[in-house]
């Protein structure tokens, strides 16, 4: 028996050794590549802090050089306007995330339910939605001339709704969801809309976290139909589009005095793009984090489910 107990002895330190060793190599590979994801935005944050003069002459690096605000500064000359692009942007992704979670969840479920008639037709049309489309021409007569909603916001907002992709994406989880749940709630005598709000959504929770925040992402990062549907005829335009006319009337400055005397060195361009781009994803980046385990699991769910 001492024999044994001798013998299993060195058998668990070996193991425990083993054990911590595959653990210490497991974090560090993963704080490794956490480090090599982060690189490209601490660049970014880098540049941003940095003089124009000094990219141009040593090229981005991981810390400020010549620290200065001035790219913060031309972004912000205009308080009323970025502050009020800020408001659009936010009232639009929170009033659409909200909106489009509710109406994709909705149609979700009725695509999976057994009892509902002419589900597989009207997944085909959703479907091949994702694989043609009637162009830019005929969109924009649609939307512009027809429903009459050039320089209106609902010209922004409607089309990022609903995507059909995302709709799949909720139809194969509400597949994960048992319909003995329905069932037991129609022999209690609960309606549809009862089965739904109490019953089903509880379950979606991963789901409806991975849904909505591709949907806040799309209305977040909209400024191509902003450019089409909006241009100039709304005083408030939505953040990143704003931007992007900040970005453009600076390298339309440069251009205009490249061959003069005057120096561009000063002129904010690389630095103004990279501080763009900190004002523009700071808020997404914050709000990640919170949403992030239901992330995982609802787009796993919904990719592998057929």
């Amino acid at each position: 028996m001492s024999h044994v107990v001798a013998a299993k002895g060195p058998r668990k330190v070996r193991a425990d050794r083993s054990d911590y060793l595959l653990r210490g190599s497991s974090y560090l590979t993963v704080t490794a590549f956490a480090a090599f994801c982060a690189l490209p935005f601490i660049l970014i944050v880098s540049a941003s802090f940095s003089s124009e003069s000094a990219i141009m002459r040593e090229g981005f690096g991981l810390l400020p050089k010549d620290f200065t605000f001035a790219a913060y500064e031309y972004i912000f000359r205009a308080p009323r306007q970025i502050i009020g692009s800020y408001v659009v942007t936010v009232v639009m992704t929170v009033a659409g995330t909200s909106l489009g979670l509710f109406i994709i969840a909705m149609t979700g479920y009725a695509l999976q339910r057994k009892d509902f008639p002419f589900r597989n037709q009207i997944s085909f049309f959703i479907y091949f939605t994702t694989l043609f489309s009637a162009g830019l021409a005929p969109t924009y007569i649609w939307i512009s001339r027809y429903l009459g909603l050039r320089g209106n916001y609902l010209a922004v907002f409607l089309p990022l709704l609903m995507t059909p992709w995302l709709i799949i994406l909720m139809k194969n989880f509400m597949r994960t969801v048992p319909y003995e749940i329905v069932e037991s709630g129609k022999v209690d005598g609960a309606g549809d809309f009862r089965i739904f709000f109490r019953l089903v959504l509880p379950m979606m929770k991963p789901a409806l976290a991975t849904i909505g925040l591709f949907l806040a992402l799309g209305y977040w990062n909209e400024w191509y139909l902003s450019s089409l549907y909006l241009g100039s005829t709304v005083e408030f335009k939505p953040l990143q589009y704003h931007l992007y006319n900040i970005i453009n009337t600076a390298n339309a400055l440069r251009n205009s005095v490249a061959g003069s005397n005057v120096s561009i060195t000063e002129l904010p361009s690389n630095t103004l793009k990279m501080a763009s781009a900190v004002v523009a994803t700071g808020p997404i980046v914050l709000l990640y984090p919170f949403v992030q385990k239901y992330f995982v699991s609802g787009i796993t769910v919904g990719a592998v489910k057929g």
